[in-house]
């Protein structure tokens, strides 16, 4: 058990595909590597699969998956995990997407702009509709969340377009 992001073991990844004459094969067998943003004591995110374009093309080569904030592009879809640890927290942002998520293990309090909280616990779901909210572990152990994140359109309310808000390294 290899844990390079927190107690939690890295995550395997296996992948299918097929030959050229359409038999069903193993792609890739092995544990991506997470990436750090905000150094090694931070969150991690491991991203396993994006496309920029739904629907996907299940026999196009299976992309390099560069080590970045994951963030889909307005028209396709990131697979991927976070792994939060106890007692850290991302600050208040917003993505353009809409992200289905689950937490895989431990616990993660959603803040919203409003001031409202929620915490949800290992087996339970989020659908988050690029709304402004912030991560905080508020628990002992390291939360993981699974999200696969869909590329939505800008929110216009009454006129007004809300951005996409980037998270920037703590000082």
């Amino acid at each position: 058990m290899s844990s390079t992001s927190s107690q939690l073991p890295d995550a395997r990844l296996v992948v299918t595909g097929h030959t050229a004459d359409g038999t069903s094969v193993f792609t890739y067998d092995d544990t991506p590597t997470p990436f750090f943003p905000f150094g090694p004591a931070g969150s991690s995110f491991t991203t396993f699969h994006a496309s920029s374009t739904v629907p996907v093309s299940n026999t196009a080569p299976f992309p390099e998956l560069g080590s970045t904030l994951p963030r889909p592009p307005p028209e396709g879809v990131i697979f991927c995990i976070t792994d939060i640890r106890a007692g850290s927290r991302a600050p208040m942002h917003r993505t353009l997407s809409i992200d289905y998520t689950v937490i895989l293990s431990g616990e993660i309090v959603c803040i919203l702009d409003s001031g409202e909280e929620r915490t949800v616990k290992a087996g339970e779901f989020i659908v988050q509709r690029g709304t402004n909210h912030a991560w905080h572990n508020r628990s002992e152990e390291t939360c993981r969340m699974l999200a696969v994140m869909v590329g939505a359109e800008k929110i216009v309310l009454n006129g007004k377009v809300f951005e996409e808000t980037v998270i920037k390294k703590p000082e």
